[in-house]
């Protein structure tokens, strides 16, 4: 069993009762549903519309994925597109996909033609798996020849329509019944085949999944980890802030998005917890299901729990079950931790991590969080301030740019070395991962955020890089050159704006046509909500852009 030791000299406070040494299974991340199921089978292990499937139930699913996966040729180290909204469909796909040796790509649901070709084609992957309600944007990948085999689901299929707190009717009227021909098959077919895969393949070392995060120029880059990179942050959860066997989870953050991957499906799963799967936010149906099934933990982000207590009935919604509340994607408010603290008696403990990390490097201790801060360093991160894109590190206090070593660091980016190498530098003969974030360290070994290196725009917790929204713009005919930027919105925080230059072949000036067009092409949150027109965009003697001046 391996063991994630303590960094020494650590000048943080760390929380009481907590071991500094995280000790970790020696298996792949498939194989704690294995084990849960063994010595918990009968446990619900998701709550989903109103149905409960138990961990046995969960795992025979699973191995009937597996072993589908096996016989259309997914084989040991292949990639599979997973393309859904949060469900039971999910979860089994997910683990199905591991089970079956190959690695998960998890796609935004959000995203759209273009950002689906680019990763089809940058992966590689051959097989997707899909929630039927995003059918338009996945099955011409599969005319274009792109795949050869898709699986749709509907979500419907695995939940009661006699419930109460239904699903969005688009979804609820959604049916995997017709859903065949060449290359296609529904989920339930698949699982109904019931094909036994082969024995398991894989091991800590292998890749496992394969998040793509956006950079600074160009296209998304996909983050490779291994099954030992994600079970450092799916055990270190559990071991940071223990969850009592059994404890209800209210799962509201995206399973795409690392956060949820970890905090709200790999570490219950791995721990025995039941989760209870909310497929589209909406803050009312939240509060009946922390309600109705004790729900005791809830990891969200700050717009979810803003959300949650700006709600006209918040006083007289029942949260009482909870005991442990907390997210990132950005600071928390004070005004509305405060009154979380004042009527739900918790701390609503913030975060810091990134795709490149899978999840958390830092975390508030339990017992002495601080707001508005990122944590300290967790389970064998050691964490630096350096001068920006420089070496020389930095005293307690002054901001300079975030460097991490840590045991979840992912292996690379997919397919590209100059990109990994310029992410990391070198410090005391170790690998310590370049964020782009800017922040500093108090006296206390506390990590807090002040702005970032990188280009970003922060829209509801959602990272938009707009190269990347550029880079897609630029494909619209009447689009000479575009530059995005964040523009203040008092709800979302940032919004995305776009200066364009049109082509010298149209007079049009219709910003709500580009917008639409960039609607097909590029996930909601990415789209540009303000387009100004311009004649030329600010430059400097070598040509860039000088953006800032747009900003």
């Amino acid at each position: 069993m391996p063991t994630i030791p303590d960094i020494a000299n650590r000048d943080t406070y760390w929380p009481a009762g907590i071991p500094r040494h995280l000790e970790m299974p020696d298996g792949t991340v498939d194989a704690n549903l294995d084990a849960t199921a063994d010595r918990c089978g009968d446990r619900v292990a998701i709550l989903y519309q109103g149905r409960a499937l138990t961990y046995s139930d969960l795992r025979d699913q699973v191995e009937h994925m597996a072993g589908y996966l096996q016989s259309i040729d997914v084989k040991r180290g292949d990639r599979v597109l997973l393309y859904m909204q949060n469900s039971p469909q999910y979860v089994i796909a997910y683990y199905g996909i591991l089970r079956a040796g190959a690695a998960v790509v998890p796609v935004n649901p959000m995203n759209r033609h273009g950002e689906l070709e680019y990763l089809a084609k940058d992966t590689g992957a051959d097989v997707m798996i899909f929630g039927l309600d995003l059918a338009d944007h996945a099955l011409p990948l599969l005319d274009a020849g792109l795949l050869s085999h898709v699986i749709g689901a509907a979500y419907a299929d695995m939940a009661d329509p006699d419930f109460d707190l239904p699903l969005p009717k688009p979804l609820a009227a959604l049916s995997e019944t017709g859903f065949s021909g060449t290359g296609r098959i529904g989920f339930g077919d698949a699982l109904d085949r019931r094909i036994a895969p082969r024995s398991r393949e894989t091991g800590p070392d292998d890749i496992a999944v394969i998040p793509y995060s956006s950079g600074t120029t160009g296209q998304p880059k996909g983050c490779v980890h291994t099954h030992f990179s994600l079970m450092v942050t799916a055990v270190g959860n559990q071991v940071w802030n223990p969850a009592d066997d059994g404890d209800v989870f209210l799962a509201t953050l995206p399973f795409f998005h690392v956060t949820g991957m970890q905090n709200s499906m790999n570490t219950p799963i791995y721990m025995g917890g039941t989760v209870v799967i909310l497929t589209r936010w909406d803050c009312v149906t939240a509060a009946a299901l922390i309600a109705r099934y004790k729900v005791a933990r809830w990891r969200s982000i700050t717009t979810m729990a803003i959300d949650l207590v700006n709600h006209p009935e918040f006083d007289g919604f029942d949260l009482t079950s909870l005991k442990a509340i907390g997210g990132g994607g950005a600071a928390m408010p004070e005004a509305i931790a405060q009154r979380l603290k004042s009527l739900l008696g918790l701390d609503y403990i913030e975060g810091y991590g990134l795709s490149e990390a899978m999840g958390a490097t830092h975390m508030n201790p339990i017992d002495a969080p601080k707001d508005q801060c990122l944590g300290i360093p967790v389970f064998g991160v050691d964490c630096r301030i350096l001068e920006p894109r420089g070496t020389r590190e930095l005293p307690h206090g002054e901001p300079g740019e975030i460097v991490t070593h840590a045991p979840q660091v992912f292996q690379g980016y997919w397919n590209k070395p100059d990109a990994t190498a310029d992410a990391f530098v070198e410090i005391d003969g170790k690998p310590f991962l370049r964020t782009g974030d800017i922040g500093y360290r108090d006296a206390d070994g506390y990590f807090f955020m002040v702005d970032r290196v990188k280009r970003m725009i922060n829209v509801s917790g959602f990272k938009v890089w707009p190269a990347e929204v550029e880079a897609l713009m630029l494909y619209h005919p009447d689009i000479a050159e575009a530059c995005v930027v964040g523009a203040s919105d008092p709800r979302r925080g940032e919004v995305v704006k776009a200066y364009v230059v049109p082509a010298s072949h149209t007079k049009t000036r219709d910003g709500a046509a580009i917008i639409n067009w960039c609607r097909q092409e590029m996930a909601a949150y990415k789209c540009p909500r303000v387009i100004e027109f311009t004649e030329a965009l600010p430059k400097s003697g070598s040509g860039k852009v000088l953006w800032r001046e747009l900003s």
